[in-house]
């Protein structure tokens, strides 16, 4: 049986919840209801499959990351768009960040078999997010301030079990 897993930087829960108010807006007011289902993150290597019976595989390749990385900080401030008409994506911003990218390149020195742009983000609405809403959610969003920081000191891996489920974490060190 195949299931779903990523890898990702999980915010403090007042930051998941901050940003879960937004999610409700667009839901509310925008018809977006795939966004509220998960939590606010930052993806470091996106959703794959793989077979249930290979998960130790996933989890020693997760293992070997360098997270030797002190703890750094992240942060947000704003918000941005991927402006797809076909899959259009409202996110909150991170600064742009030395330390985010370095982590992300010490996980694709172990997960490496898919090609992938790394646009640090945390999505706010998307996938069920229509063009014509996107754009009226933008005009808006566009102008909207919102700025928080938090530090990151640890990755998680998770699979998805009809929601996305944390199996493992390495601290930064």
């Amino acid at each position: 049986m195949k299931k779903l897993y990523f890898i990702a930087i999980y915010p403090p829960q007042q930051i998941i919840d901050e940003i879960k108010f937004f999610k409700q807006d667009l839901f509310i007011n925008y018809h977006n209801s795939k966004a509220i289902k998960n939590d606010a993150h930052i993806t470091l290597f996106p959703p794959f499959s793989r077979e249930i019976e290979l998960e130790s595989d996933i989890l020693t390749a997760f293992n070997k990351i360098d997270t030797n990385l002190s703890p750094f900080e992240v942060e947000l401030n704003g918000f941005g768009s991927f402006p797809n008409p076909k899959n259009p994506v409202l996110f909150v911003h991170p600064v742009p960040n030395e330390n985010l990218t370095a982590l992300h390149h010490r996980v694709k020195q172990h997960f490496n078999f898919m090609k992938y742009s790394f646009t640090p983000h945390m999505t706010v609405g998307y996938r069920d997010l229509s063009y014509e809403n996107y754009l009226k959610a933008w005009e808006i969003y566009k102008e909207k301030t919102y700025k928080t920081k938090f530090i990151v000191d640890k990755i998680l891996v998770l699979r998805h079990d009809g929601r996305w489920v944390p199996i493992a974490q390495k601290e930064l060190k």
